[in-house]
């Protein structure tokens, strides 16, 4: 369970920063239902742009912001359908569209879910402490946005071959910003690090998002309510919720499909990876370039036992498509396949591991031969922002994009995906994939076994008892704003 035991004297000093600082910290519940924010701070957000640093973008950690760059309010659930002359099956595949949040990335929700209940509780005291982000990506960017909105410091861990617009972002927001050596699925390299700055600095508290119970959490609670809306409004009569799909990463995401289940319980979840980094299908390693989704371990959080799919995706598939989905010979030929100018202008919605996702949903579509009456869900975790230079890179390494390519690209990597390279998991597959956590989280960094046990054991019992947290941490950050008094100001 997340450790909500108050340290008083922490607390004291947390709620008087945050009342000389002006912030107000949203609930749980109001990042679900934002129209439940008061009306003072909605039109105080007219004012001000999505990625501002301004303490009130809090309240826009979540799935509902008007998708506009500033002065945005509120509205329905930001998600995209997939046309089937995109994806090649007669499923309906929707996902939830990331660009919206702050910094342009769903994983601003997963470290508010991490970060804010140690300051309500006291546990992180911005005084005198930094915010450590290990991150493959987005994770330590929007740790480092929720920090500075929090009055927090904070250092960013990423792998020095991530995007150069990462780096460059952090730079101008983070405190610290950390380089460790390899690309997404150097993961042990990142840990590497926090060992490192845990032994040698009193001043540091890591958010590790692949054992972090906020990361699970958040996705869980708010991501997972988002994806219902769309259930409730697109099933119909007769419509058939299939499963929801997402890149594994740090698992965090997958507690989405945790909640799903719960009310949908025929609906399967999908894990997906890459498949030159194979760790979930064939215990594999290696290195890939699927941005944001870093592999050779099982994360602490991934309840595995209750993923039904493993899917793994080729990387150069991801790359093929981000070219075919944002050079301009790749969109006219979409268009002459019958894609419609109005979704050819949301296809920047998709980042690289948004378009792994979809891969991914398509495998899952043609394995189960899924028909028009069946929904899959995805997640697109981010948008063409933080890829610009890979675009670049790539024109640089294979040349111009010709109407030879686009045509390639689209039948082999959309037509062409095919259900190789992934699997329907048997309850010994389950067992096999929970069994890999022992050599990362018990033989290296120290977790108890005792625990591990018990996520495998005491299920769903010990995955059900972080789920009931929910309304606790929502009576803490009440109780925090109330001690704060800048809520009462307005």
């Amino acid at each position: 369970m997340i450790d909500l035991s108050i340290n008083e004297e922490q607390l004291e000093r947390t709620v008087q920063r945050a009342g000389e600082r002006k912030i107000i910290i949203p609930t749980l519940k109001e990042q679900k239902h934002p129209e439940l924010i008061p009306d003072t701070i909605k039109e105080r957000l007219k004012d001000v742009g999505l990625w501002e640093i301004s303490t009130l973008n809090l309240f826009r950690v979540n799935w509902k912001n008007e998708p506009v760059a500033s002065g945005g309010l509120f509205g329905k659930v930001n998600r995209i359908e997939i046309p089937s002359a995109i994806t090649g099956v007669d499923a309906r595949v929707i996902a939830l569209v990331g660009k919206w949040f702050p910094t342009g990335s769903h994983k601003v929700g997963a470290t508010f879910g991490c970060l804010v209940p140690r300051l309500v509780t006291g546990q992180f005291d911005p005084t005198f402490q930094k915010a450590v982000w290990p991150s493959t990506g987005n994770f330590c960017r929007g740790g480092a946005y929720n920090a500075t909105l929090l009055a927090c410091e904070s250092i960013a861990i990423l792998p020095e071959e991530m995007s150069r617009e990462r780096f460059d972002w952090l730079a101008t927001v983070a405190g610290e910003v950390i380089a460790t050596p390899g690309c997404e699925s150097n993961v042990k390299e990142i840990f590497d690090k926090c060992w490192e700055l845990r032994n040698t600095r009193q001043d540091v508290v890591i958010f590790n998002q692949f054992e972090e119970f906020g990361n699970h959490l958040w996705h869980y609670d708010v991501t997972g309510r988002a994806l219902e809306e769309i259930l409730e409004t697109e099933l119909g009569g007769d419509g058939r919720y299939a499963g929801f799909v997402s890149q594994t990463g740090s698992a965090g995401t997958l507690g989405a499909g945790d909640y799903l289940k719960e009310r949908y319980p025929g609906g399967k979840i999908v894990a997906g990876e890459a498949l030159q980094c194979p760790t979930l299908l064939l215990n594999g390693f290696g290195g890939h370039r699927i941005e944001g989704i870093g592999d050779k371990h099982v994360p602490w959080i991934h309840n595995v036992r209750n993923t039904d799919v493993v899917t793994a995706i080729d990387d150069e598939s991801c790359l093929s498509v981000l070219r075919l989905f944002n050079e301009p010979e790749g969109t006219r030929y979409l268009s002459a396949r019958g894609v419609s100018e109005e979704f050819l202008q949301k296809l920047p919605l998709l980042g690289v591991s948004s378009i792994g996702n979809l891969l991914s949903a398509i495998k899952f579509a043609k394995y189960f031969e899924l028909t028009g009456r069946d929904i899959v869900l995805t997640v697109f975790t981010d948008s063409m922002e933080l890829y610009g230079t890979r675009i670049d890179e790539l024109r640089e390494q294979k040349g111009p994009y010709t109407p030879l390519d686009a045509a390639g690209d689209y039948h082999r990597h959309l037509m062409g995906e095919s259900t190789a390279n992934m699997l329907e998991l048997r309850h010994t597959d389950r067992k096999r994939i929970h069994n890999l956590k022992y050599f990362t989280w018990i033989e290296q960094q120290g977790k108890p076994l005792d625990e591990l046990n018990a996520q495998w054991d005491d299920f769903p019992g010990y995955w059900d008892r972080i789920h009931r947290q929910v309304d606790e941490i929502d009576r803490l950050i009440k109780e925090f704003n109330e001690r704060t008094g800048v809520l009462r100001e307005l």
